[in-house]
Order: C-alpha cells, then structure tokens, then sequence
C-alpha cells in the first residue's frame, strides 16, 4: 500500500522530476507532484510525494527531512488527510 508524503519548503527551482529522482534515493516512488499557485502557475514551496510502501517512506523521512535540496531545508512528514474547509462565500 502506497504512503503520501508532505514535501515542504521546497525551492521555486525544484520541479517535480527532480523531486521524483531524489526521492527514489529511498526506494520506489509511485508519484510527486509540486502544489502550484492557480494564477501565476508559480510552486507555491510545497508538494506531495507517494512512496509504493510504508517502508520506503519512513526511509524517506528519516533521509530528506531537515536535509537541505536545492538550498532549502526540506520538512517532510506523512501527509494528513484532507479536510472540509469552510465555504468562503460569508
């Protein structure tokens, strides 16, 4: 079973193959993504990276977090499920 990871304080530079062939240092990646500002298509510094099992992503964290990539210290922890956010239309 795949386990999604939360990417943090990721460089504007990375993009989501570079962020896919460093994870792969810590075993098999299924998918990155980059989260990207939906008006200037610019990396918002976070993404998401899916490891194919729970084994490969605790070796992930235990490797990238607080390792420094691309000039950033990265923060990297298992992401949290989505939650409702309350509509903005108040």
């Amino acid at each position: 079973m795949s386990k999604k990871l939360y990417v943090g304080n990721l460089s504007y530079e990375t993009n989501e193959d570079s962020l896919k062939e460093a994870f792969a240092e810590a075993g098999a990646v299924e998918s990155a993504s980059i989260i990207k500002d939906k008006f200037s298509g610019r990396s918002r510094g976070f993404g998401f990276v899916e490891m194919v099992n729970d084994e490969d992503a605790q070796k992930a964290i235990d490797l990238f977090n607080e390792k420094e990539v691309d000039g950033r210290k990265l923060v990297v922890n298992e992401a949290r499920p989505m939650t409702d956010r309350p509509s903005r239309d108040e």
